[in-house]
C-alpha cells in the first residue's frame, strides 16, 4: 500500500516544478485516489501553461483559396479543378496552438471529464478546457510519446508526465469499451515513478554524494562486447572511494515462494551481483549493491546482508504507507550507514 499524498511527494521529486509555489497549495487538499491526485495536478499545470501561454509551433496546412498564400500546390489544383471556383490549393505553415502537447493534453483532459472523478475536479477542467478551442485531440492508441524537450517547450515535461500516468498508468478499459479511472497506478508505471524518486531525493538531499544512473561495462579480458546486453543501474551513489549501487524495485509481491519457503527473487538478486562485480574491476570491495523493494502487504519482507566474494550485497524494504518524514529518515539512513557521513 501507499499513501496517496505520499505519491504526491515522489512526483514532487521526479518533477522539481511540483516544489513551484503555484503548486503547493495541493498538499493542502485530501485526495481520495490517484486518479483525483493527477487530475488535480493536471488542473493546476494546465492553469499555470495558460498564463504563461499555450506552446505554439508552425504547422503545415494545405487548402483551396482564392488567394495565393505559401506554396501553390499545381499538380493537386489541377486534380481538384479547385480554378473552376477561381481557388488555388496552397501549402503554408501557421504558427498554431494545434501543436502536438497541446493535442494530448486536451485528449487526456477529455478523458478525465468522461471519467469518475470529482464534480468540482471537472469544472475546473471545463474552464482550461475553452482555451483549447483550435487544438484537435488524438486517438490515444496512436499518440507518440517519445517527445523531445528544449528550452521553449520545458514547462510542458511534467504535464506531457502526468498525461502518461493518466493514459497509462490509471486508465482501465471495459467490456463493453468504455474507460474508467482506476483508483491505483499499475505496477510498471509505479516502478518508473519509484525509481526515479529515489534518484532524485539523492540528487536533492544528499548532495555531496555522486548520484547518477549510470551504464556499467563489463568487466572483459579480451574487449569483445558484441552481444552483451548493457548494464544500465537505476541509482549508483559515489562518495570518496565507496560505491552503492541501488535496484529500486516495486512489485505487488517482493518474495518468490517454493514450497511455503521465501527467497528473494533470483533474477534480481543475479542482476545486481553482475552489476557490482563488473564495476569492482579492481576487486577493492568498496562497491556494494542494494535491492530497494516497496513494502508490501506480505508478512515476510525481504531485509539482509550478505557478503558475497568480497563485496557487500543487502535487501531492505521501504515502507511507502507512513508519513513521508518516516521515508525520509530510511532514505538518509541507507547513505550515513553506508558511507559513514
Amino acid at each position: 500500500m501507499i499513501r496517496i499524498k505520499n505519491i504526491y511527494y515522489m512526483l514532487s521529486y521526479a518533477f522539481q516544478i511540483l516544489n513551484e509555489q503555484g503548486y503547493k497549495q495541493l498538499l493542502t487538499e485530501k485526495f481520495d485516489n490517484t486518479a483525483e491526485l493527477c487530475a488535480a495536478i493536471l488542473s493546476k499545470g494546465v492553469s499555470l501553461q495558460i498564463k504563461r501561454g499555450l506552446g505554439k509551433a508552425y504547422l503545415s496546412q494545405t487548402e483551396s483559396l482564392a488567394a495565393v498564400k505559401g506554396k501553390i500546390n499545381i499538380t493537386a489544383s489541377i486534380k481538384e479543378q479547385s480554378f473552376m471556383q477561381k481557388k488555388l490549393i496552397c501549402t503554408y505553415d501557421e504558427f498554431s496552438v494545434n501543436f502536438y502537447m497541446n493535442r494530448i493534453i486536451k485528449t487526456t483532459m477529455d478523458l478525465l471529464l468522461h471519467s469518475e472523478i470529482s464534480k468540482a475536479r471537472k469544472k475546473e477542467l471545463r474552464k482550461l478546457f475553452v482555451f483549447f478551442g483550435d487544438v484537435k485531440p488524438i486517438n490515444i492508441k496512436n499518440i507518440n510519446w517519445q517527445i523531445q524537450y528544449n528550452k521553449t517547450n520545458q514547462s510542458y515535461q511534467m504535464l506531457i508526465s502526468i498525461c502518461y500516468l493518466i493514459i497509462k498508468g490509471l486508465l482501465q478499459t471495459n467490456s463493453d469499451g468504455t474507460t474508467k479511472l482506476m483508483d491505483f497506478l499499475d505496477e510498471q508505471r509505479m516502478c518508473k515513478l519509484y525509481e526515479k524518486f529515489i534518484l532524485n531525493y539523492y540528487k536533492k538531499e544528499h548532495s555531496p554524494i555522486k548520484t547518477s544512473s549510470s551504464q556499467i561495462s563489463w568487466d572483459l579480458d579480451d574487449n569483445k562486447s558484441d552481444m552483451l546486453p548493457v548494464m544500465q543501474s537505476d541509482i549508483m551513489l559515489q562518495y570518496q572511494e565507496k560505491t552503492l549501487i541501488i535496484d529500486a524495485k516495486y512489485y505487488s509481491h517482493t518474495m518468490q515462494t517454493h514450497y511455503d519457503v521465501h527467497t528473494l527473487h533470483s533474477n534480481n538478486l543475479y542482476q545486481i551481483y553482475t552489476y557490482v562485480k563488473n564495476f569492482d574491476k579492481e576487486k577493492t570491495g568498496n562497491v556494494s549493491g542494494m535491492l530497494l523493494y516497496a513494502k508490501t502487504d506480505e508478512i515476510i519482507l525481504p531485509q539482509n546482508s550478505y557478503q558475497i566474494s568480497g563485496n557487500k550485497i543487502m535487501v531492505d524494504t521501504l515502507n511507502l504507507d507512513c508519513d513521508f518524514i518516516e521515508i525520509k529518515k530510511h532514505l538518509d539512513n541507507i547513505v550515513i550507514k553506508h558511507f559513514s557521513i
